[in-house]
């Protein structure tokens, strides 16, 4: 799995992360990571989105760092610009920004990851959507883990 999101980074130009993601990831993943923090197999993923560039969407937060810069003003805007200026891609993660970017239109591409355990709780992606987006499988992936990543595409 964690290949597979290391993977995924790499084909980004950026990640887009609203304040609560920025700062859950730069938590769990800036290096340097203190000795014997998290296992080999880990590193990969932790040196990629440490190199990775970042842009984070927050009204609060006064300054970022992490190779990171704070987007502000009108979101649709701010993410039509970005997106303008990539060249591979952005990446967005989180629950509320992804949310804000399906009712502006402006994710192109959608991807969920499957994992073999119901946990009863946590956020649901998407509640409040105001209208049904309708996707076309795009491609699929199944891990030894029983995990499933599905990739899709809106439908036009």
């Amino acid at each position: 799995m964690h290949r597979h999101h290391t993977e995924n980074l790499i084909q980004a130009d950026a990640l887009l992360f609203g304040r609560v993601t920025y700062e859950m990831m730069e938590a769990g993943w800036r290096s340097p990571a203190s000795p014997g923090a998290r296992p080999d197999w880990m590193e990969p993923f932790a040196q990629t989105i440490n190199a990775a560039k970042k842009y984070v969407v927050s009204s609060t937060l006064e300054q970022v760092d992490w190779n990171a810069e704070l987007v502000r003003g009108d979101l649709g805007k701010a993410v039509q610009q970005l997106k303008r200026e990539s060249g591979k891609g952005l990446f967005v993660g989180g629950v509320k920004l992804p949310l804000a970017l399906t009712e502006l239109g402006l994710i192109d591409e959608f991807e969920f990851v499957v994992h073999p355990r119901l946990a009863g709780h946590g956020p649901t992606l998407f509640e409040g959507l105001s209208k049904h987006v309708d996707l076309k499988l795009v491609s699929r992936v199944e891990f030894g883990s029983g995990a499933v990543a599905m990739r899709y595409e809106p439908k036009r």
